[in-house]
Order: structure tokens, then sequence, then C-alpha cells
């Protein structure tokens, strides 16, 4: 397969903060359509790095917010918060934070064409926070093409 390149490959990066409000999932995706428009590329690719490892990022179903509910309430079922857990430093929810944070992810990539993320009609993109508290999260949004 060969692929030729048209036009100037830019990059443009920039830290969004979020605050969360203790366990819960946060619809994210016009903050980072934002990002995407703002760069001025047209065609190319987001990556999305979230810098903690007790919150993780999800693309998930943006029309009915019992699926995120079901979600939410699969994995307290999966991982208990009040298990034995060793780690138990930060509290009884860090250690399961961690956990959830492993069974989903820290970073996704996301298609852009026509200057907007390549999402299915059904998808939002999530922050999800495993703690209980509230926290300042920081979300690494890298735009790269043309």
């Amino acid at each position: 397969m060969v692929f030729s390149v048209t036009g100037i490959n830019m990059q443009h990066q920039k830290i969004l903060r979020i605050t969360t409000q203790g366990k819960s999932l946060l619809k994210i995706t016009s903050q980072v359509n934002a990002i995407v428009a703002d760069s001025g590329i047209k065609t190319g690719l987001c990556n999305l790095f979230l810098r903690h490892t007790s919150a993780s990022l999800i693309i998930q179903e943006n029309a009915d917010p019992d699926v995120l509910q079901d979600l939410e309430n699969f994995f307290a079922k999966l991982v208990p918060e009040w298990e034995n857990y060793i780690h138990s430093t930060e509290g009884p929810d860090d250690m399961p934070a961690h956990i959830r944070t492993v069974l989903t992810h820290s970073s996704e990539q996301i298609p852009i064409s026509q200057g907007r993320l390549v999402l299915g009609t059904w998808q939002g993109i999530y922050l999800w926070e495993h703690r209980q508290h509230r926290h300042t999260r920081e979300l690494v949004v890298h735009v790269m093409g043309e």
C-alpha cells in the first residue's frame, strides 16, 4: 500500500484540566472536539492520554445514561472497594481505582476528518473517575495531521 502526503503535517497539543466530583463518568467529547477545531487540522489523528492511574478514558454510548449506570454497577461488583487490598496508603478506594484503570484505558486514539473527531453516532468520550473524592485530572490532547 502506498500513501502520499498532500499537505503539510502539523501538530497541536493542549492539556485539558478536568475537575471531577468523585466517582462518576464525565462526558468530555465537546471539550476534545473544541481542541481539535482550534488546531486547524482537517485530517489526522487525535491522541488522548490521561496522566493518572486511578481514572480512565472510555468511548461509550452517549444517548442512554442507563448504559453508564450499568457499567458503574458492573465494575462495582467486579472490583469491590472494600476488599482486603494490600495497597491502602491513599484510602480504601485507591487500589480498586488502579484495578479499574488497568481494565479500561488511560489513552485513546480517534481519527479526524473534516476538522472533527470521527466518532460513531452514539459514541462519546468519557473520563471515568474511579475515586470517591474530587480530583483534578490532566488529559493531554495531541492532534496531528494536515
